[in-house]
């Protein structure tokens, strides 16, 4: 095959990728990074990535799972970068806390807040928990996650489950006080 005939076929697919995976490629960003700014560099980055990578995707996994793993690879490796900028420390499932609340809860929409506090609790995990998690919220079963992470399917089941339990809390804690 000509490079000419390559660099057609590899846009195509790459055009197809961006329009079936573009909103959850949105979504994945969103939960790496929090700033709107570098948010939208992120997703230009795993875009790129994507393109890149389809001059070398032979079918090993299913695109789904490709696509995945080319974005969280990405998301980490920006991740990583940020925290070595901003020196944020990241912590662990045994570790993490919900951030306080931030004083106002009363002016802001209960379902608002609890958004926010997950989106914010997911943004302390470390790379591997938050890859886990978003992959979940993405709806990808233990054994396409593991397909993405390299992990065993069980290993994604039991942090699935001990994530769930964590995000779980202040929604807990929100029906309580009402």
């Amino acid at each position: 095959m000509n490079q000419g005939r390559a660099n057609q076929d590899r846009d195509a697919r790459y055009a197809d990728a961006a329009r079936s995976y573009g909103a959850a490629i949105e979504r994945l960003a969103r939960g790496y990074e929090a700033d709107a700014e570098l948010r939208r560099d992120l997703v230009q980055e795993i875009h790129a990535a994507l393109w890149r990578s389809y001059g070398y995707f032979e079918g090993q996994c299913s695109e789904r799972s490709w696509v995945y793993r080319i974005a969280h690879n990405v998301a980490v490796t920006h991740l990583i970068a940020r925290r070595r900028l901003k020196r944020e420390s990241l912590a662990g499932l045994d570790e993490v806390e919900l951030l306080p609340d931030s004083g106002d809860l009363e002016q802001e929409a209960a379902g608002r807040w609890l958004v926010e506090q997950l989106l914010a609790t997911i943004h302390r995990l470390a790379p591997a928990d938050r890859q886990v998690m978003l992959l979940y919220l993405e709806d990808l079963s233990a054994a396409e996650i593991a397909d993405v992470t390299g992990m065993s399917p069980g290993a994604v089941a039991v942090r699935i489950h001990r994530i769930k339990a964590l995000l779980a809390k202040p929604y807990a804690e929100q029906g309580a006080r009402a």
